[in-house]
């Protein structure tokens, strides 16, 4: 079987069965031999950020000489990319090798996509002897695929308003499904968050005797910048003080996700005993290896994409672009799904934008252009419809001069065509 072949017949036969739950994912696990409760690793949840912390944790692990994996989604130009041994994508022959071998156990039980994925992962890092498994929730936590692995630090980065049809509309219940992968005893990591999402988790962290390490208390930045290159903050927890940190990861919420990374990663050590080395993680935090956010794709115009695809992800992105480009006009190819907050996404987004190019992207989720365009219209802004995201990025840099920036966001599916087209 090709590589596409696999990939159409497993989207196609098992897209459909998605169920939010546990059972069938214990099941599976069960009949694989537990793989989850025989790995160490840091286990991430958040509504933003997550996907940051997780890439970070694997710079600064396999820097330390940890056999590391890393298991992430969605994946933006290739399926392989959710599952990463020592930084590199598993390969389609460990792949396939992988799934036939339980093939039988994911049709008898009717597996979902996402949950054939997590479950592979978990196998192919335990066989692996990973020392630091790397988990990113994909949706939630109580009542996703990843929160049966028995991990060694817990991280939730952040708490905003997102899938509110599966999780609550409300921070409180939002928080507490994000919490729902709290484990017994096991030291949790706090990133910046709102009072009452913070008092939601560390009152159920205080149910489970979890030691709690809050992001602006235990551990803090300061000293923030952010130029094209990346960013740089000062950094401090218990006895380490480090200055100067830089990372290729740009944006001010960036030196936040790199703190609780760095942090997560230090307290990992500490319980599998070995040391911490501030040389290595300052040389780790220049190699994270993390595409599609504020990712530089050509310099005239200045052409730049990111993942941002809610109302909080969006608001990080124009801070940041206020503070790197405060005269230059700047062209925003949008396309969001349809589940999100489309007006206050687009309010944000005109506050920044010389012009707006509206777009619909491919995923069964998307956003009428029609309905994006009606939000718009309350700006006094330009703006053009064009139906394909690669067209109006095109039209976008078409119209543009050298100095203009062209961004291109809205959401991951978004930035992923885009990618996808780029690598052609």
């Amino acid at each position: 079987m090709k590589y596409q072949d696999f990939l159409d017949y497993i989207y196609q036969r098992h897209s459909g069965n998605v169920k939010l739950g546990l059972e069938r994912m214990m099941k599976i696990l069960e009949q694989m031999d537990n793989p989850n409760k025989k790995l160490n690793g840091i286990h991430i949840a958040g509504t933003n950020g997550k996907g940051s912390v997780a890439a970070i944790c694997e710079a600064l692990s396999i820097g330390s000489g940890l056999k590391t994996g890393l298991n992430t989604s969605p994946h933006l130009k290739d399926y392989r990319e959710r599952i990463h041994l020592n930084g590199r994508n598993i390969t389609f022959k460990k792949l396939m090798e992988t799934y036939k071998l339980f093939e039988e156990t994911f049709e008898a039980n009717e597996a979902s996509f996402f949950e054939i994925t997590t479950a592979m992962a978990f196998y192919y890092f335990m066989i692996n002897n990973v020392e630091n498994a790397i988990f990113e929730v994909g949706l939630g936590g109580r009542l996703d695929g990843t929160n049966p692995f028995s991990s060694t630090i817990t991280v939730i980065t952040s708490i905003s308003y997102d899938h509110t049809k599966s999780l609550g509309a409300s921070i409180k219940k939002i928080a507490t499904e994000k919490a729902g992968i709290l484990k017994e005893r096991t030291p949790l990591v706090l990133g910046k968050m709102n009072s009452i999402a913070r008092k939601t988790i560390r009152e159920i962290a205080k149910d489970k005797n979890i030691r709690v390490y809050q992001f602006g208390k235990d551990f803090k930045i300061s000293n923030v910048s952010i130029n094209l290159k990346g960013t740089t903050f000062d950094y401090c927890f218990k006895n380490i003080s480090l200055k100067k940190l830089k990372t290729n990861l740009i944006g001010f919420h960036q030196a936040e996700n790199a703190a609780t990374a760095i942090t997560s990663f230090i307290l990992f050590l500490e319980e599998i005993e070995k040391e911490i080395n501030p040389e290595i993680i300052k040389n780790s935090l220049l190699k994270i290896n993390w595409i599609g956010r504020m990712q530089i794709l050509c310099r005239k115009p200045l052409v730049m994409i990111d993942g941002a695809h809610n109302e909080e992800g969006i608001k990080a992105l124009t801070k940041n672009l206020k503070e790197l480009f405060p005269n230059r006009k700047i062209r925003f190819v949008l396309a969001i799904l349809r589940d999100k907050k489309i007006e206050s996404i687009i309010n944000e987004i005109c506050n920044v934008a010389f012009k707006v190019y509206i777009s619909k992207n491919k995923s069964t989720r998307a956003a009428e252009i029609e309905d994006q365009v009606k939000f718009v219209k309350n700006h006094d802004i330009k703006y053009k419809a064009i139906p394909d995201v690669v067209d109006a990025t095109k039209k976008a840099i078409e119209e543009s001069k050298n100095d203009d920036v062209v961004i291109v966001s809205g959401s991951l599916y978004t930035i992923s065509e885009l990618l996808k087209k780029k690598k052609k």
